[in-house]
C-alpha cells in the first residue's frame, strides 16, 4: 500500500508572500523619510471596521464569523500528492480485483485520514450499488467545494468592499478640508489625511484580501481533483472493473504532470 495520506502542512507561500510584500511597503514608506504621516487612526477606523460591518451585511452572522477559519486554511492545508492518491486507490482496486471487494474490510482502518476516500469504500464494502456510491460522493463533494466557495467570496467581497470605504474616507477628508479654506497652511496635511484611507483601502484589497481569495479557490481547486480520484477509484472498484481500465481513467483526469503508470 502506498504510504501517507492527506497532510496538514504549513503553507509558507502565503505568509512568506504577505510578510514580504508589506516589508516593501513598509521600507519605501521608512525611506521616504515620513513613516509618522502614513498613520492616522480614524483612516484605519474607517477602513478596517466599515469593511468588516458591509461584508458582514452580505453574509450570514455565522459565515462572517467563521471567516477566521477560512483565513487559517490558506495557512495551515490540508494537501496530499494525487500521484500518491492514485497510487493508493489502484493497489486497492488491485486487492479487491484478487480477494473481493469485501477483502477492502481489513483496509479500511488505514483510511481514516482520508474521510472521504474511506466514506467511498465503506459504502462499497457494504454492497452499495455503485450508481448510488456515486451519487453520495459527488452530492458531497459538491458541498465541500460549495463551503469553500463561500469563503473565498468573503475575501472577494471584502477585497470589493475595502477599496469603497477608502474612497468614502477620502471623500469625508476633503469634505472637512474643504471647510477650512480659510487656513491654507492646513490644506496640505489635511488632503494627506484625506488619502490615506484610499491607501489603506487599496492596500488591504490587492495585497490581502484579493490574494487569500485566490488562494482559498486554488486550495479547493487542490482537493476537488484529489476527491475526483478518490470518486472514480471508489466507483470503479464498486463495479469490479479491471485496474488498467482504471488507472486509464484517473489518468484522464489527472494533469500530466501527475499522471501515474502503475501496471508498466
Amino acid at each position: 500500500m502506498a504510504e501517507g495520506g492527506t497532510k496538514t502542512s504549513f503553507d509558507i507561500a502565503t505568509v512568506g508572500g504577505l510578510a514580504i510584500g508589506f516589508a516593501l511597503v513598509i521600507a519605501a514608506i521608512i525611506f521616504g523619510g515620513s513613516p509618522g504621516a502614513f498613520i492616522d487612526i480614524p483612516s484605519v477606523l474607517i477602513v478596517i471596521g466599515g469593511t468588516a460591518a458591509i461584508t458582514a451585511v452580505s453574509f450570514a452572522l455565522g459565515e462572517f464569523l467563521g471567516s477566521g477559519k477560512v483565513l487559517m486554511r490558506t495557512i495551515f492545508h490540508k494537501s496530499r500528492n494525487p500521484a500518491d492518491a492514485a497510487l493508493q486507490i489502484l493497489q486497492l482496486a488491485e486487492i479487491a480485483r484478487k480477494g473481493g471487494v469485501l477483502s477492502l474490510q481489513g483496509h479500511l482502518d488505514s483510511l481514516q485520514s482520508e474521510e472521504y476516500l474511506w466514506k467511498g469504500l465503506s459504502l462499497v464494502v457494504d454492497g452499495t450499488p455503485p450508481e448510488e456510491v456515486e451519487a453520495i460522493m459527488r452530492k458531497d463533494m459538491n458541498a465541500t467545494i460549495g463551503r469553500h466557495q463561500k469563503g473565498a467570496n468573503i475575501m472577494k467581497k471584502a477585497g470589493d468592499v475595502a477599496p469603497a470605504m477608502g474612497l468614502i474616507g477620502t471623500l469625508i477628508g476633503l469634505v472637512q478640508m474643504l471647510g477650512n479654506l480659510d487656513d491654507p497652511s492646513s490644506i496640505g496635511p489635511s488632503m494627506a489625511v484625506a488619502l490615506l484611507t484610499t491607501f489603506y483601502g487599496a492596500v488591504l484589497a490587492n495585497m490581502v484580501f484579493m490574494p487569500l481569495a485566490g488562494k482559498l479557490e486554488r486550495n479547493s481547486s487542490d482537493e476537488e481533483l484529489l476527491n475526483s480520484v478518490y470518486m472514480v477509484g471508489a466507483v470503479s472498484i464498486g463495479r469490479q472493473e479491471n485496474p488498467r481500465r482504471l488507472e486509464m481513467l484517473i489518468n484522464s483526469i489527472l494533469p500530466p504532470s501527475k499522471r501515474v503508470s502503475y501496471f508498466d
